[in-house]
């Protein structure tokens, strides 16, 4: 097993990760079974993670699973949803009424504004070719 020294803890980083790669793996095997098995588009299927994420964190229920996790309840979509939810709650909290409209946007522009950016550069480097 592999030990990190991490701010005078030891951290068991191979748990770490397998925790990280079966939460995160089942997160994805549900999306493929979706895929799969429905006649849901992926579009609504990636819609619904993320609307899935913001209601397990307001029942509390998504928080547990991040600590548990960490990157696999984070990286994918759901975690998208969590990010949402958080920032809307912070910013609920310090700004009120006003915090639900502006919290989400704020705890995810990083991510969001990344996306936008690697998708211009993208379509500046590769030229899109019809089917």
């Amino acid at each position: 097993m592999f030990h990190v020294k991490h701010g005078g803890y030891t951290v068991n980083f191979l748990l770490d990760c397998l925790k990280a790669f079966a939460v995160g793996g089942a997160i994805c095997v549900i999306g493929q079974l979706l895929i799969d098995l429905t006649k849901l588009t992926p579009a609504r299927i990636l819609v619904s993670y993320v609307v899935s994420g913001v209601i397990l964190t307001g029942i509390g229920m998504y928080g547990g699973l991040v600590k548990f996790a960490g990157a696999g309840a984070t990286v994918p979509l759901t975690g998208f949803g969590y990010s949402l939810a958080k920032g809307v709650e912070k910013a609920v909290d310090e700004y009120g009424l006003i915090g639900a409209l502006t919290g989400g946007l704020t705890a995810t522009a990083a991510g969001i504004t990344t996306a936008i950016l690697m998708g211009l550069i993208m379509a500046l480097i590769f030229k899109s070719k019809d089917k």
